[in-house]
């Protein structure tokens, strides 16, 4: 993590915000669906859910660069044709991996990077610009300060997506209650740190997320039928 003696300087600068992506395996995700979906189906919508992520960060205009940090060379291909950067994860976890993508950002020349799951079923390019847009609007003249800016899930315990600038102002703590311990972070480190709300607290980790996430997607796919036939009028 940064020192404190680091801290003491640091500002929220998001002028070159990256975004983080892990992906464990395309085939091995989402294990947790196994009693909603069998094993060709969990592949589908992984792969489905991967490249509407990958192609969010890609056209995002808030966002300058993607690296996807995965276990399976099949993820890592894919990734590659949504421009994202590719690395194969070398410690087992996910917040190493996350550790690893975040050093490989920050080669790259970011000042800010922004966690993203796959499975978040609202991602597109407009609500991350819209996240980013948010976290700018609450920084005002509060940008000499370094930010933790996190959307919870749902339930409020886990944490959907983590923004953080400058980016190891704390480490990631995903896992169990980790919006709470990314709090505490973040305070310990001085920081400021801001819990944001939106379509981006859905995430699919069960049965019951699953038929959410396909209310989302037949609600998107009804505006969009409006949008057009009101174009067309």
């Amino acid at each position: 993590m940064t020192d404190r003696a680091d801290l003491s300087t640091a500002r929220a600068d998001l002028s070159s915000t990256w975004a983080l992506v892990p992906l464990r395996g395309l085939e091995n995700a989402k294990t947790r669906l196994a009693v909603a979906l069998d094993a060709e189906e969990r592949l589908d919508l992984v792969i489905s859910m991967a490249s509407r992520t990958l192609a969010a960060t890609r056209d995002a205009r808030g966002l300058s660069g993607t690296v996807l940090v995965t276990a399976d060379p099949a993820a890592a291909a894919l990734a590659a044709t949504f421009g994202a950067r590719t690395l194969v994860q070398r410690l087992p976890g996910l917040n190493a991996a996350l550790r690893e993508a975040r050093a490989v950002a920050v080669a790259a020349g970011a000042t800010a990077t922004i966690v993203v799951p796959i499975d978040l079923p609202a991602i597109s390019a407009g609500t991350l610009d819209r996240l980013l847009d948010e976290v700018r609007d609450a920084l005002g003249a509060d940008a000499t300060r370094p930010i933790v800016a996190v959307v919870a899930d749902r339930r409020g315990v886990g944490t959907n997506s983590l923004l953080t600038a400058p980016p190891a102002v704390i480490e990631p703590a995903f896992g169990e209650a980790s919006r709470a311990a990314h709090q505490a972070a973040a305070l310990h480190a001085g920081a400021r740190f801001l819990e944001l709300g939106g379509p981006l607290t859905l995430d699919v980790d069960t049965g019951d997320d699953l038929l959410a996430a396909e209310a989302v997607a037949l609600a998107a796919a009804e505006a969009a039928t409006r949008a057009g036939d009101a174009g067309a009028a």
